[in-house]
């Protein structure tokens, strides 16, 4: 049987999908203006810059960035093609790929880093009162975890 939303949780919900889409747009949009990177690239810089020897495996990176493994392909190509990344041959798997950030994409991640966090602080991360960022976190951590099983 189904448990339908009462009128409180409905407008909370749609409050959510309306927020964040208007956020990742926001973010997409700004990261694009003024970096001339998607959100989706610069995720993928940001978790390559995270790695040990900044690369990942593109298994890995697939399991981290939330994109199809034929999209995420299809983004690597284009860092690769503007020198933010390269591809090499993991040395014990002649299949296997690394996705490895240069240095150029590094300098670009440096910069982007700026503008997106100070878009996610202005436009997300201002509006929530310190009482309630344990909340914050504990909800999205628990959605991120459940989300994820």
């Amino acid at each position: 049987m189904t448990r339908w939303l009462n009128e409180e949780e409905q407008e909370a919900w749609r409050h959510f999908l309306d927020g964040a889409n208007r956020l990742l747009e926001y973010l997409d949009h700004s990261l694009q203006e003024h970096h001339g990177i998607p959100l989706t690239d610069y995720e993928i810089l940001v978790f390559l810059s995270e790695a040990p020897y900044k690369h990942l495996r593109m298994s890995e990176l697939a399991d981290h960035v939330l994109v199809s493994r034929s999209r995420l392909t299809y983004r690597v190509d284009r860092l690769v093609e503007q020198g933010l990344v390269v591809r090499t041959q993991v040395s014990d798997d002649r299949r296997g790929l690394y996705a490895e950030l240069t240095q150029r994409g590094a300098d670009l991640l440096a910069d982007a880093a700026r503008t997106h966090v100070g878009d996610v602080r202005d436009h997300l991360m201002d509006h929530i009162e310190p009482a309630d960022l344990p909340a914050f976190r504990r909800v999205w951590k628990s959605v991120s975890s459940y989300s994820a099983g």
